[in-house]
């Protein structure tokens, strides 16, 4: 049975401790691509059996979470928001800690400590105890667990100090309640800080958010965008955003699409242009067919492939998820032996013992762990995307960090794409009419570049009307025609030596009646993307259908050493697998005939097409043509890669510090509790400093 991805929306996740617990549960059960958001509200896990669902469900709310089936539910209550909490539990903190500095004698009055702090504890049990509980009962304790002992721990032992009339020494209210206001402050700074990282996404789902003016008998009917049917004809007027994809039927536009490939400079629009969704008409106006809308639109599919690349763990994180799934049972065993050890092999007495094992719960944090990975993903992500580039899971971003190989295909990619006919040699005294009415005939049901080129080029020249009955296209070789009077055409390259300054053939029923001469122009960059590459210690490597001479002429001009031409698909294959074996190889090409070199290199980078094949061949999609992209997807993937890495080295080096610093009682319970909060915070700004840093 095939795989097939669950989505559900899920409420009551405060801060990613909550969205950890969800993970561990659903890996525990044995499910994939397993995504969880506290941020966004989501869940996501690919499953082969559907009936299980119901069961998924009750397990998730068992945890103390509410799956809901509107993806935007009503607003969260007032009383159960953790900014209020947080505000209402620092009412009660405020007058404890007061105590501390100055010696009023009502302040420390036991009864009236108790007052103040049974509030904030028993918003700790609902907020903390809760989730502890449900964790523990499913087999994945989670962080809660060791706040919610830390400080029922403190607020028992004052408990039984009060009642027993034991003295100052024994109360310890303020320590309970400034753990859990601390906590739920790093639990609001999380949340807020978790939402920067994730504003990539949810800038582009503005862009769906958005009304169109559908032409219906007539009259213009103002609808929203997601209302939006596949054949409607829309108006788009100067300052308007594109709410769908669509064809221009008429009008004359600029319309600016850095929205969605990261090009700043406007493009002219005009009869039979295309247009993307979430672009915005800078100047003119357009009436446009509806050609892709929903799920199916560019847009709706840059926003899922952001979604889906979250789910796609790099392999470094992988060491962060064995520590902390471990990590909290080792907690409370090494806090139960700090109590031990401080109580029986030192004089310090049961009170240093009990506030040494507290300063041990909350001083540590398998949240900056859980952290420290999709937070610099994300953000990493998001940064690629507004420059046009699309990278399709943290996987990727790992697996550029040590490429040696680039290979590139040549036509679209290190050229224009935008071909020109230089000569057309008639052969056997063919009739240059026909020829060039077959060549349009045939190329009119092409959307390969070059096709489009020869349109173009013939436009306006004599030619004979060829009428076709069938055309088909063979990827890599050219195409295969018929026209109604049962001749059958070939236009492509040839297998038979023909001329190298010729590099396509026509036949006509086997036999060629024509060699045509085409020629793109090299893209200005490409010569600065191939010394810079050389530069960062990676070869570049030309591999191409095309003729020998047309390579080797564009190899030396680019200073690109190995060529391979010639290539068919299968030819193509087998080149990446050789350069596989050497080291990590990159394939960038046009997604359409390098598919299958795309899917089978170590990445798979498209530079054109990004709104067909190459969203499922490529790994990674350049929306726009600049081939500095190439460099900045590399200079941002090997930056996010090191960011992970130091969010990991300071989650572990925190707590492998703290740890031991608490248990040899150096550290007040109150302060490792502050420093617990923020160590998610720090992990969180080292993650979004990605999103301004120079990168080179």
């Amino acid at each position: 049975m095939a795989e097939q991805l669950v989505e559900l929306n899920v409420t009551g996740m405060h801060c990613n401790n909550c969205a950890m617990s969800i993970h561990k549960l659903l890996e525990k059960k044995g499910f994939q691509n397993v995504l969880v958001s506290f941020a966004s509200e989501e869940v996501k896990f690919s499953t082969a059996d559907s009936a299980v669902l119901p069961q998924v469900i009750k397990d998730i709310e068992n945890l103390g979470f509410k799956v809901v089936d509107d993806a935007h539910p009503i607003a969260t209550p007032f009383y159960d928001k953790v900014e209020n909490k947080l505000i209402f539990c620092a009412l009660f903190t405020a007058p404890l800690l007061l105590h501390m500095l100055f010696p009023w004698h009502l302040l420390h009055n036991p009864l009236l400590q108790l007052t103040l702090c049974l509030p904030v504890f028993l918003v700790g049990c609902q907020h903390f105890g809760k989730s502890a509980f449900s964790s523990v009962k499913n087999g994945v304790p989670n962080m809660d667990v060791l706040i919610f002992i830390g400080s029922s721990s403190a607020f028992i032992y004052s408990l039984v100090g009060t009642f027993q009339h034991l003295g100052e020494s024994y109360l310890f209210y303020e320590t309970c309640a400034t753990i859990i206001t601390l906590v739920l402050l790093g639990n609001v700074l999380e949340k807020r800080s978790v939402n920067q990282t994730t504003s990539a996404v949810k800038d582009l789902m503005k862009f769906q958010q958005v009304n169109a003016n559908r032409v219906i008998n007539g009259g213009i009917e103002i609808i929203s965008a997601s209302a939006v049917e596949t054949g409607n004809i829309l108006l788009v007027n100067e300052g308007d955003q594109v709410p769908v994809d669509g064809e221009v039927l008429s009008g004359d536009a600029l319309v600016n699409e850095a929205t969605i490939t990261g090009e700043s400079i406007p493009v002219n629009k005009s009869k039979y242009s295309t247009v993307i969704g979430g672009t915005i008409v800078h100047q003119g106006n357009l009436k446009i067919m509806a050609t892709k809308v929903g799920s199916n639109s560019l847009l709706s599919q840059i926003i899922d492939l952001m979604k889906k690349a979250q789910a796609a763990k790099p392999p470094v994180q992988k060491l962060g998820d064995k520590v902390a799934s471990i990590f909290v049972p080792i907690v409370i065993l090494i806090a139960l032996l700090t109590f031990v050890i401080t109580y029986f092999a030192t004089d310090a007495g049961a009170q240093r013992a009990m506030m040494n094992a507290i300063a041990v719960l909350v001083i540590s944090c398998p949240c900056a762990m859980g952290l420290a990975t999709p937070t610099a993903v994300m953000v990493g992500l998001g940064r690629a995307a507004k420059n046009g580039i699309l990278i399709k899971g943290g996987d990727t971003i790992e697996a550029v960090a040590n490429t040696k190989y680039v290979l590139f295909d040549k036509t679209g990619t290190l050229t224009t794409g935008k071909f020109s006919i230089n000569d057309i040699k008639a052969a056997n005294g063919s009739d240059i009419e026909l020829i060039r009415g077959a060549i349009t005939a045939i190329e009119e049901r092409s959307n390969h570049p070059i096709a489009k080129s020869l349109v173009t080029g013939l436009q306006g020249q004599p030619q004979q009307k060829v009428i076709l009955m069938s055309a088909t296209e063979e990827k890599g070789l050219g195409m295969r025609a018929e026209d109604i009077e049962g001749n059958n055409y070939f236009l492509g390259t040839a297998k038979q030596k023909t001329d190298d300054n010729f590099n396509l053939s026509l036949y006509r029923n086997q036999i060629l009646i024509a060699q045509i001469s085409v020629d793109d122009t090299i893209k200005p960059d490409a010569a600065k993307l191939i010394a810079t590459l050389k530069k960062m210690g990676i070869t570049p490597i030309l591999l191409s259908g095309d003729k020998k001479s047309r390579c080797a002429s564009v190899a030396k001009i680019l200073g690109i050493e190995d060529v391979h031409a010639e290539m068919l698909p299968e030819d193509k294959l087998k080149v990446v697998d050789i350069y596989r074996e050497k080291g990590k190889t990159i394939m960038i090409g046009d997604g359409i005939n390098d598919a299958p070199a795309l899917t089978q290199a170590d990445v798979g980078v498209s530079m054109n097409d990004a709104s067909h094949i190459a969203i499922q061949s490529a790994s990674v999609i350049l929306l726009n043509t600049d081939l500095q992209s190439v460099v900045k997807f590399l200079q941002i993937s090997r930056h996010t890669l090191l960011t992970i890495k130091q969010n990991l080295f300071w989650a572990f080096a925190y707590n492998i510090i703290a740890i031991p610093v608490a248990a040899m009682g150096f550290l007040n319970p109150m302060v490792g509790a502050l420093a617990m909060a923020f160590s998610d915070v720090i992990v969180i700004g080292n993650s979004l400093r990605l999103k301004i840093k120079k990168v080179h």
